[in-house]
């Protein structure tokens, strides 16, 4: 049951691996909308991350510093069973095209048949970053490509260390 005295609180999950200036636009947003905002990172086992649930919670911490009313975590199992832990009364997710809208539509039913009490809000992504993921971001560097405006300096660094480490070391 949330506590009535710690006021609106949210979820925001996802894997950032790595966070992206989209994901920092809905942070950013979501803190004006929530008294608390918890960015909560999954522990996924199937999927084979770059970053570490540990490394991509440093990134995040030290990328949401700005903002006192956010908080890093992360959590693994259903993420309404989470929220409902944390007294979350809604789940914040971010929409860049249609083919978003739909993966989440199917998530935020599922979510309000498991636990009717917590919203799920949807917010659009930001114009300037409406195309970025990071897959993409990883898939571009990868190649070389410059990343530099779509992720944070220090994630930019990690990303370069991480996929062209030996490379960058050759040229």
């Amino acid at each position: 049951m949330p506590n009535p005295n710690q006021g609106s609180v949210a979820i925001y999950p996802g894997s950032f691996d790595p966070i992206t200036y989209g994901h920092l636009d809905l942070i950013e947003r979501g803190s004006r909308l929530f008294n608390r905002l918890i960015v909560a990172i999954l522990s996924n086992d199937s999927k084979e991350p770059l970053f570490s649930v540990a490394e991509r919670r440093e990134m995040l911490a030290q990328s949401v510093k700005a903002y006192p009313n956010v908080e890093v975590d992360s959590f693994n199992g259903l993420l309404v069973d989470y929220a409902s832990q944390r007294g979350a009364t809604a789940l914040l997710r971010g929409i860049r095209a249609i083919s978003d809208y739909e993966y989440e539509l199917q998530m935020a039913l599922m979510n309000r048949r498991l636990r009717p009490d917590i919203e799920t809000v949807f917010l659009m992504a930001g114009e300037a970053y409406s195309f970025v993921s990071s897959r993409l971001v990883k898939q571009v560097i990868g190649l070389g490509g410059n990343i530099s405006g779509l992720v944070p300096p220090l994630v930019e660094a990690r990303l370069r260390d991480r996929l062209l480490g030996d490379k960058q070391e050759r040229r």
